[in-house]
């Protein structure tokens, strides 16, 4: 069932927590298809401004907290660039399925209201995150879809062993394949609006023209775009001087 956002946003959340799935900056552990189209220190660049403007939306979160989960390896250097602001938790195995397991089973005591949330949409209306949280008043689960096949957060209120399959993880299946699982232990499902991620070129460009009308839904990540957008207009400009 789909989520009219606008009717439950602003739903009291003191008992909510928005989980933000993050990795240490370092070149070939992020955002490695974007590799297409920009050097790897410009996706380095790229991943730490999304991150803090990511960051910034959660906390724009009336009432929510904020945390982060990320692998054990990136811990140290998370909680050095961001642990002053936010608490920087360590996912229990390896990949993105142990992450997400890890996530429930670490902040959902108490019944609490638990979403993550990816690091690559900033740009996602917070009402969305609100929404997401008010279905978890009447939901097991509440998952939002990505364009291309996958889920950009997932929410429950419990720990669900066995709902997160790592071989459908990064696939263009994972979320059929969370549906699927979800669906054989009997939970119940709401779903968010349909959004999209920062994952390939394409999706690059298509954030670059929305940021360009809209920069404040991303600041800091608006005006790299922008500084990077200049700076390759330059020598195209040169030459045609020529």
């Amino acid at each position: 069932m789909q989520i009219p956002n606008q009717t439950i946003a602003h739903l009291p959340n003191r008992d909510c927590t928005l989980v933000i799935m993050a990795k240490a900056p370092r070149v070939g552990a992020v955002k490695t298809r974007l590799a297409e189209c920009l050097p790897p220190s410009a996706v380095i660049e790229l991943y730490r401004c999304l991150l803090e403007d990511t960051l910034i939306l959660a906390q724009s979160l009336a009432g929510v907290e904020t945390a982060m989960m990320c692998p054990a390896s990136d811990l140290d250097e998370l909680t050095r660039s961001f642990g002053h602001r936010v608490r920087v938790v360590a996912q229990t195995g390896e990949g993105l399925s142990a992450a997400l397991t890890s996530v429930f089973a670490h902040f959902t005591a108490g019944g609490r209201r638990v979403v993550a949330f990816n690091s690559d949409s900033p740009h996602l209306p917070s009402s969305i995150l609100h929404a997401a949280f008010g279905a978890l008043e009447s939901s097991d689960l509440v998952v939002g879809s990505t364009e291309d096949g996958g889920y950009y957060l997932v929410g429950a209120t419990t720990s669900h062993p066995g709902l997160f399959s790592a071989s459908a993880m990064g696939t263009t299946n994972a979320l059929d394949a969370l549906l699927a699982n979800a669906h054989s232990l009997g939970l119940s499902l709401r779903l968010t609006d349909t959004f999209y991620d920062v994952d390939v070129p394409a999706d690059l460009s298509r954030l670059e023209a929305e940021l360009l009308l809209f920069p404040a839904r991303a600041q800091r990540t608006a005006v790299w775009l922008a500084k990077r957008g200049q700076a390759t207009a330059r020598p195209r400009a040169s030459s045609m001087d020529l």
